[in-house]
């Protein structure tokens, strides 16, 4: 009876670790979608991107969603495109962060306003750089606090990114995973 509990808390565990973290799905434009007549820097305006989150096109036919450069967007170039997609239904990763530009690739349609410019940040989940010698209380009762050394820079200026904080859980059900196995692999023995 003991053994088949822990097989169970095992599986309920090992499912649970299987299960990825998902980003927010965006539609862009909401109701009105990928349209002339949308001002997307307002529609855009109060929402925070980050890296897994998606962003949904929903247009009609005689439009496109094209990722351009910077420059491409700021002048409604078309003809550059870094990806293009004409379905109707384009849902775009945001696999990076940074500046992603859209605009529809049909003539006069950037220029008449079907242009989107949206910032993409690292994540909820990620931690930002504390500056160079911040104490923070210790994660253990001990009456110290722990240092931060000065962060190296890049040859660019920018500080390298912090591990995802994200993974801290992952890690408790690896722990939970592994302490599950031990006293499995003790009861069957």
């Amino acid at each position: 009876m003991a053994s088949s509990v822990a097989e169970i808390v095992c599986l309920i565990l090992i499912l649970s670790t299987a299960v990825p973290s998902f980003g927010k799905d965006y539609t862009v434009g909401d109701s009105s979608g990928w349209a002339l007549s949308v001002d997307y820097g307002t529609w855009a305006s109060d929402k925070t991107f980050n890296v897994g989150d998606s962003l949904v096109f929903n247009y009609g036919t005689g439009h496109t969603v094209d990722e351009v450069s910077s420059s491409d967007y700021g002048s409604c170039t078309i003809g550059n495109s870094i990806t293009t997609d004409n379905t109707g239904s384009t849902t775009i990763p945001l696999k990076t962060a940074g500046k992603h530009y859209f605009i529809c690739g049909v003539i006069g349609h950037c220029s008449g306003g079907m242009k989107l410019a949206v910032t993409v940040a690292a994540g909820a989940g990620s931690a930002t750089p504390a500056p160079a010698g911040t104490s923070v209380p210790p994660a253990t009762a001990g009456g110290t606090s722990a240092t931060f050394p000065t962060p190296t820079t890049t040859t660019s200026g920018n500080v390298p990114v912090l591990a995802s904080s994200s993974g801290s859980v992952s890690a408790i059900l690896d722990m939970l995973l592994c302490t599950c196995l031990i006293l499995i692999s003790e009861l069957l023995v």
